[in-house]
């Protein structure tokens, strides 16, 4: 009996996929746990395996094609078996139909399922290596190249598999420069990858659908200093950040309010017992965040290990779908990059975002005496549905006494 292979859902977000290469071609055999495709999601690139047995009798969906939850990509049956009786078109075009009126086909027993993230390339770019005549590299890395008049056949990738990525040509050698792309005066469109595409529509809507309030406290880092400085001069080899500091901090902040630790839910307000902070990382293509789970159940070190772990294989687009989905509440941080202070739109469905900004040398009045001080703004975006102005202003001044008085991290 002919099995339907339908486009699954490989992310907490995701609402369409796109095929970026067939590892199976029409008339092989198929084993369960064959990886038979790579689909391009909003978060990653995944591996999808079968579950089935059988032969891969037609290809419907295309390499480069989008196709909706739920839609048909591929036919797999016995050698021979007449499939006319499936309908294809008919099947894709329903399932094209139900994604356009914001309905999802219920999605049957035998599915091909994603397990597995890994890097792969991107869609639109060859996955073909030099040694084909084509250049592996990254779409933001083809874009930046033309911009600064790189020739990209002479940039050497430090990706996977000899991959070109944003780095490589940042750091590309200015004898490689080529005559500029675009003139002054003149414009390039760049298409929009999954992953972009996912952060317009989740953040603008959230921003029409959240009413959004803010309030931004300024905190004394001096302690906080000086406690990093003790904890790191006794490992080494597993430094502790500041955002470490934070993250848990606000953990700790969440378990004192727990109100703020909450979703909207139509008819109801929930809030959770467990706390799940999501940590924003800035990724070639576009955002990512990857979630810290039970940090109100983990010491601070095992939080600042688990952070590096979750970012550095964010940036390799290595992540599994269960450590980008769950959180409750959210961390941006910006101020490795020298911003002072700035909003956040919330990360829905969460009722809450904190954005850190950088620790900065200021004058400041102590003891009316104007003395050098360091300190530290942030801001909290809550749902005005969930949070009240007075909610939000207790948590923060909470959060403000821990790091304030940060050896309670230690605890």
């Amino acid at each position: 009996m002919a099995i339907k292979i339908q486009m699954p859902k490989l992310s907490d977000t995701m609402d369409t996929g796109r095929i970026l290469k067939w590892l199976k071609k029409e008339g092989e055999k198929v084993a369960p746990g064959d990886v038979i495709a790579e689909v391009e999601t909003d978060k990653a690139n995944m591996d999808m395996e079968a579950y089935d047995e059988g032969t891969l009798l037609k290809i419907v969906a295309a390499e480069g094609a989008r196709v909706p939850i739920g839609g048909l990509i591929a036919v797999l049956g016995a050698a021979g078996e007449d499939i006319s009786e499936i309908g294809v078109v008919t099947e894709n075009s329903l399932a094209q139909e139900a994604s356009q009126k914001g309905s999802v086909p219920p999605q049957p027993e035998n599915l091909v399922s994603a397990v597995t993230a890994s890097p792969r390339p991107q869609a639109g770019e060859s996955p073909s290596s030099k040694g084909n005549g084509k250049v592996k590299a990254s779409p933001l890395a083809k874009n930046l190249a033309r911009e600064r008049g790189i020739d990209i056949e002479t940039v050497k990738g430090s990706g996977t598999d000899g991959r070109i990525i944003r780095r490589d040509v940042e750091s590309a050698a200015p004898g490689s420069a080529k005559r500029q792309v675009v003139s002054s005066g003149g414009f390039k469109d760049v298409p929009l990858t999954m992953m972009r595409e996912a952060i317009a529509k989740r953040l603008a809507k959230s921003n029409v659908e959240a009413p959004h309030f803010f309030l931004t406290v300024e905190v004394r880092m001096e302690s906080a200093i000086s406690f990093r400085e003790s904890l790191n001069s006794y490992d080494e080899q597993n430094k502790i950040s500041f955002n470490d500091m934070i993250v848990k901090a606000c953990a700790m902040a969440l378990q004192e309010h727990p109100e703020v630790n909450a979703t909207f839910m139509k008819d109801r307000i929930r809030i959770f017992g467990d706390v799940h902070i999501g940590v924003a990382v800035a990724i070639e293509d576009g955002l990512i965040t990857p979630v810290v789970h039970d940090v109100d159940k983990k010491g601070l070190r095992e939080v600042s290990v688990e952070s590096k772990d979750l970012a550095a294989r964010a940036r390799e687009r290595k992540l599994r779908p269960e450590e980008y989905s769950g959180s409750t509440f959210t961390v941006s941080n910006l101020g490795m990059f020298g911003v002072d202070e700035f909003t956040a739109i919330i990360n829905p469905p969460e009722a809450a975002i904190l954005a850190v900004g950088a620790i900065v040398e200021k004058p400041v009045v102590e003891d009316g005496q104007i003395k050098i001080g360091k300190r530290m703004r942030m801001t909290l975006s809550s749902d005005h549905r969930v949070v009240d102005g007075a909610m939000a202003a207790q948590f923060m001044q909470t959060l403000k006494r821990i790091i304030e008085s940060p050896a309670t991290l230690a605890l």
